[in-house]
């Protein structure tokens, strides 16, 4: 799974990037729990934050590509509540198309999710001591566009126009095998060649919207240990992602 990552990133840089029109917009988040600032440099992004995501809309009649706050946790539309978030933080490359809670959202409602890199954790053993050892894993070079749907939801304490909940989820897949002797699981990316056509909302065919990731090949990541102050959410800041070896 991918349960914390990194998006240091500034804002314009990102419109630059992903061609976006005009600065960051934000719906309303009526149950968002996490930091609100999503437009700050992170290290340390934890589920039910609001993070940057790269969308397109519908908009007077106009397919526009924009750069949102979306909270991380995908709240199906049905859902009875916004909690249900925190479970769906991932949905699996393997039955996104298939599995309700996904399947809609991601026929029509794709999106990509830039990050520096993400983190994992291994068992280890120190002093005696059992403790979980983390890890950054990220591209040797360059930004990530993990692979995101998103899905809109309406708070029934609020009247039909107010308390609109926009929430998303990474893709993920089996791990390379680089990789997965840290963890089983990896997020799931969009080449720049494919940006295009994984957004278009007109794109609902969710087979060939399927053939648009990119699975990283082996040795197109790299990972090192850090510092297990990335365990503790409130903690912050580029010394997080140092290798444990430099920061020593």
């Amino acid at each position: 799974m991918c349960g914390r990552y990194a998006a240091s990133v500034q804002t314009d840089r990102l419109i630059e990037i992903f061609g976006t029109e005009g600065g960051p917009r934000r719906d309303p988040e009526p149950e968002a729990t996490g930091p609100t600032d999503w437009t700050r440099s992170r290290w340390n992004i934890a589920p039910t934050d609001v993070v940057p995501s790269i969308l397109e809309r519908q908009r007077d009649g106009q397919v526009v590509r924009r750069l949102e706050g979306l909270r991380w946790g995908l709240v199906p539309s049905w859902s009875t509540s916004a909690a249900t978030g925190a479970r769906m933080i991932n949905a699996r490359l393997e039955t996104v198309t298939t599995k309700p809670s996904f399947k809609r959202a991601f026929a029509a409602r794709r999106c990509l999710l830039p990050a520096d890199g993400y983190y994992e954790w291994y068992p280890a053993t120190a002093a005696g001591r059992a403790y979980k050892q983390p890890f950054y894993i990220h591209p040797h070079e360059g930004l990530m566009a993990m692979a995101g749907i998103y899905e809109f939801w309406r708070d029934p304490r609020h009247g039909p126009d107010d308390g609109w909940l926009v929430s998303c989820a990474i893709i993920t897949t089996a791990a390379s095998d680089d990789l997965g002797r840290i963890h089983d699981r990896m997020p799931v990316q969009v080449a720049p060649d494919d940006w295009d056509a994984w957004l278009d909302p007109a794109l609902t065919d969710s087979g060939k919207a399927r053939q648009l990731v990119h699975v990283p090949l082996p040795g197109e990541m790299t990972a090192h240990a850090v510092s297990t102050r990335v365990n503790r959410v409130g903690n912050d800041g580029p010394d997080l992602v140092v290798p444990i070896a430099e920061a020593s």
